[in-house]
């Protein structure tokens, strides 16, 4: 099951036709991230005093439609793959019903700078099932 995060569009983030900018959405699937971890129960803050980061190493985005300003959006958040050292996830963005955007985001975990496999604690709390 996806984590959801939502949010009304601001006109700060829109364009003088009151479109949304391309770049938000990276921000959305950011703020949806962090909603993901704390839904499977992963304390960030507790890892990255121990030195574990995690760390963005690729992202896509699909449009196919825009959202607007007075839109709210919600973003549904989901593991699409776990791997040795990376994860991704899908990000889905819509207004509505309406679907507007997918992000796709690998993340990498690291520590000290150097990409390390996930620990099993992680991977135990973020797999589904």
């Amino acid at each position: 099951m996806p984590q959801v995060w939502s949010a009304p569009v601001r006109y700060v983030e829109c364009d003088q036709q009151g479109i949304v900018f391309n770049a938000h959405y990276l921000v959305w699937a950011d703020e949806a991230v962090n909603s993901w971890w704390e839904w499977r129960g992963v304390d960030w803050p507790a890892y990255n005093a121990g030195g574990l980061e995690y760390l963005v190493v690729a992202s896509s985005l699909e449009w196919r439609s825009s959202a607007r300003y007075g839109d709210t959006v919600t973003v549904t958040a989901d593991l699409e793959k776990l791997g040795r050292t990376s994860l991704t996830l899908a990000f889905v963005v819509r207004v509505g019903d309406r679907l507007c955007c997918t992000v796709r985001t690998t993340y990498v975990c690291t520590d000290a700078g150097a990409s390390i496999p996930w620990p099993e604690e992680i991977r135990a709390q973020v797999s589904p099932g």
